[in-house]
């Protein structure tokens, strides 16, 4: 694990730092709502489908071993700044660059911000557009005094996924609120128009659960690669971690 203070942020971010052969490029991997690197990445970037790059799982400020720091806005934007700070201190460009979920509107930030930092892009279902999803819009419902104080408990104990369940327990209550309010908010301009004008090799994965998937629909449509993820829903890391990494090897290749 290794951690960098952002005087901007309040906090240190933090990441696990995986080795991965001499060649001196890198593959970073960035975590969903209410997740973190390691519960959702560390079991498939060690995959012999995807061995030869160097890892980086990193922990979003306020999710996972990452701080919590009270004055963070939260929004995607902020998000891919901090990620693009630990590219920056560790001397890393061109990296290869993958997104599950929320995880996938701050890659695809970053892309766009610091494209001098992303050779490739690889987003597994990514927030798109404005109106959040099925996690994040009832959280967002709830103003964010009640959801720290009850809401986020009750949320962890209604949850029927045992897996997703322990990964929220790490997450901190108002990031989560304040990410699921941007999220809902959507930013201007949009995460897809973002995907869809990037200049770079990019590409799709979605679950076979999900389908269909009208986001896929879009991408496919701009020429984006669509990969799916055989028995598999939005959580596909945890639903098969072998057909995500085949996935995500053919996304790369």
């Amino acid at each position: 694990m290794r951690e960098l203070f952002l005087a901007e942020a309040g906090g240190c971010v933090r990441w696990i730092d995986l080795p991965g052969g001499a060649t001196g490029l890198a593959r970073v991997y960035v975590h969903g709502l209410g997740c973190s690197g390691a519960s959702d990445f560390a079991h498939v970037a060690v995959r012999p489908e995807l061995a030869g790059r160097r890892s980086l799982l990193v922990d979003l400020l306020g999710f996972g071993l990452s701080d919590r720091p009270r004055s963070f806005d939260y929004r995607m934007e902020s998000q891919a700044a901090a990620v693009a700070r630990i590219l920056d201190h560790e001397g890393l460009s061109g990296v290869e660059l993958v997104g599950h979920s929320m995880g996938g509107a701050v890659a695809i930030r970053l892309a766009a911000s610091r494209p001098d930092l992303v050779d490739r892009l690889v987003v597994a279902e990514p927030n798109l557009y404005a109106g959040g999803g099925a996690f994040s819009s009832p959280v967002a419902a709830q103003d964010e005094e009640s959801f720290v104080r009850e809401g986020f408990a009750a949320m962890v104990a209604g949850q029927d996924r045992a897996d997703y369940a322990a990964r929220l327990r790490l997450a901190d209550p108002l990031a989560v609120h304040r990410s699921s309010v941007a999220l809902v908010e959507g930013s201007v301009p949009a995460e897809g128009e973002l995907l869809f004008a990037l200049q770079r090799p990019r590409a799709f994965l979605v679950g076979e659960l999900s389908l269909p998937d009208a986001d896929a629909e879009k991408a496919a449509a701009q020429g984006i690669p669509v990969f799916e993820v055989p028995a598999a829903g939005h959580n596909m890391t945890i639903d098969n971690p072998e057909g995500f990494a085949l996935a995500l090897a053919r996304a790369l290749t």
